[in-house]
């Protein structure tokens, strides 16, 4: 394979309102383009395709067989002169000839529709009547044929060049972060002014005349300002007369101007620093000497002011990254997509959860993407948004939003390390931070009940005194071990929902005569709040929320489930029945892939899309956790 060939790199998109846009263009169906996969070689050229959409080469044989015969038959009926007699009976019966030859045609291609086409024609003499009423007929066949051929020989969307530009146009810019170049607590103002115009700089260096770009950016002042503010008169006094008081009174009054706007600057990046990092109370000053500019810190431990470069590594790495990020996400990176390399490597665990929490506050303006080994940087509550990265078999690096199975080779599969750690904190933080756990089956109760918890507290409909985390057990035969295990510091054992399917019953019934005989009201059945017998989590939402979500994910039904499902009725067994009978292959983690979609749908929309029996029973359901 030629070298340029090679696609080194493909990622999926969601086109979005693109979707109609490329939809028009290429002329296929709006649905088709909702994802479009992006490739790129290394010739730098760029390559598309439309996962959802197929390619249709063929006509399906029996519907053209049926349009033949149709054509025949409205012939046949046709009130036609009695010259015309002989030419219908022949119309008819070549159309009904023609049809029988397709039984035995496998596939109708373009070239088995161009034969066809032609015995059509052949059909039609060469001077029809102008008051034939059958002719038009076989024309329209004809033209019908026409338009076939020309859809099934069309270039598909991703060889046309304005499908292609149409796709390019909408990426979105890809910035990617490696190394931020950490402050220096004190600048030698003449080598900045010159390192910014440089474009020969090392990596090192240039790192650094980067975070030095931004932070003069952010004291609104330019490295070249600051040295102006601060030269006197006085500097030249071997190259002229003695100042005099008016040219002293201006020096004075540009120093006061330049004090006055690097305190600004301090108190400002102080109280947006204080917003980010929660390890401490911590407060910059800005100082201009001279031809130096230096960093101060000071905080409520130790309130004696010390240069930058003499607190942690990690503060002073924090600190560079923070301020690149919040001034170039405002700017000419404003809705790029950040790509980060292992960020906050060298940050102490409550500092990288830290640094989790400036993510968040950054994806209002831009999408992040970052790679890391850490439990802390994993948000174990949004585990929809991670991928485990894996080496396959055949040597590429892949991208997985399941998290529960072993990928690639063997010795690799510690590639969900940091994603189990995560959890194993969340639940560990039950106990240390006082938060309160309600131990659940398996990880659908848990992104939905994380859905329900956001919706309600946003919809001010519950406001809990404790944290509430869903630790998932793992399925109802180590519900008892994950319960006794999380055992509060009070000793109370922690509330337990369980399925109301056979085997939640079984083990409900087993945990209120042991573990729980002194305090059977803490394990709770989603029954008891759907109100119908065998109800499973997924009966906590509206069934046609639900269906409506899942025909989204199964789009090559002929039925959807959303025209079949019922209310009051256990929604898991209405869908394994309608894929059997729509031979929908329900892929293993089904369950869980629809609850993350679910839950995103459900985050977006928000609560007021429910209706109110919904949100009551939600309500009845949070209230009994909190026993």
């Amino acid at each position: 394979m030629n070298q340029s060939e090679y696609s080194f790199i493909e990622a999926e998109f969601d086109t979005g309102p693109t979707a109609t846009v490329i939809a028009e263009t290429a002329g296929i169906p709006p649905q088709a383009a909702e994802v479009v996969r992006v490739k790129r070689f290394f010739d730098s050229e760029y390559g598309i395709e439309f996962p959802k959409y197929e390619r249709e080469r063929t006509v399906e044989r029996e519907e053209f067989i049926e349009e033949l015969n149709r054509c025949a038959h409205t012939v046949d009926s046709g009130q036609i002169l009695k010259k015309e007699n002989e030419l219908q009976k022949k119309m008819s019966s070549g159309l009904r000839e023609i049809a029988t030859r397709l039984v035995s045609e496998e596939t109708i291609g373009v070239d088995e529709l161009a034969a066809i086409q032609e015995a059509v024609n052949e059909l039609v003499p060469d001077e029809p009547a102008k008051t034939s009423v059958i002719v038009p007929v076989i024309q329209q066949l004809s033209d019908r044929i026409t338009s076939e051929i020309g859809r099934i020989s069309a270039p598909s969307p991703e060889e046309r060049e304005d499908v292609l530009n149409i796709v390019i146009r909408a990426l979105p810019l890809f910035v990617y972060y490696s190394n931020y170049g950490n402050l220096d607590s004190e600048i030698y103002l003449p080598h900045v002014v010159q390192n910014l115009e440089r474009e020969d700089l090392g990596t090192k260096e240039a790192a650094k005349a980067r975070t030095l770009r931004v932070l003069f950016s952010f004291v609104r002042l330019e490295a070249q300002e600051i040295l102006d503010l601060g030269r006197e008169s006085g500097d030249m006094i071997d190259q002229g007369p003695r100042p005099t008081e008016e040219q002293i009174d201006e020096d004075a009054e540009k120093k006061r101007e330049r004090s006055i706007l690097l305190q600004s600057a301090s108190a400002q990046l102080t109280t947006k620093f204080r917003d980010w990092w929660k390890q401490g109370d911590y407060r910059f000053r800005f100082e201009a000497d001279g031809n130096h500019f230096r960093i101060w810190v000071a905080d409520d431990r130790r309130p004696t002011e010390v240069e930058l470069e003499n607190r942690s590594s990690g503060l002073q790495w924090f600190l560079s990254f923070y301020l690149v990020f919040l001034v170039e996400s405002q700017g000419e990176h404003r809705k790029a997509v950040l790509l980060l390399d292992e960020p906050g490597m060298g940050l102490h665990p409550y500092a990288q959860q830290d640094l989790s929490a400036f993510f968040e506050s950054l994806s209002e303006t831009n999408q992040i993407i970052y790679t890391s080994h850490s439990p802390f940087l994993v948000d174990a509550d949004r585990l929809e948004r991670a991928r485990k990265v894996y080496v396959a078999n055949d040597g590429t690096t892949k991208a997985t939003p399941d998290l529960r199975r072993n990928e690639g080779k063997d010795e690799q599969t510690g590639a969900a390390y940091a994603v189990h750690s995560a959890l194993n904190l969340r639940v560990a933080e039950s106990l240390l931070l006082g938060c309160q756990p309600v131990v659940v089956e398996g990880a659908s109760d848990q992104h939905y009940l994380s859905a329900i918890k956001a919706l309600l507290i946003s919809g001010g409909k519950i406001t809990p005194a404790r944290e509430l985390v869903f630790p998932p057990s793992g399925g109802t035969k180590t519900t008892r071990v994950v319960a006794s295990i999380l055992t509060g510091r009070d000793e109370k054992l922690p509330v337990v929902l369980l399925d109301a399917d056979r085997s939640g019953k079984q083990t409900a019934n087993n945990l209120r005569h042991e573990l729980y005989d002194q305090a059977p009201g803490r394990v709770l059945s989603v029954a008891d709040f759907v109100e119908f017998d065998s109800a499973e989590i997924e009966d906590l939402f509206p069934p046609e929320f639900l269906a409506d979500e899942l025909d989204r994910m199964e789009r090559n039904a002929e039925t959807r489930l959303a025209d079949r499902i019922q209310s009051g009725i256990p929604f898991v067994g209405q869908v394994e029945q309608w894929a059997e009978s729509e031979s929908v292959m329900l892929g293993k983690h089904w369950k869980v892939k629809l609850a993350i979609k679910a839950k995103q749908r459900a985050l977006v929309q928000g609560i007021q899309k429910f209706d109110n029996t919904t949100v009551e029973r939600w309500i009845k359901l949070f209230k009994a956790f909190q026993v």
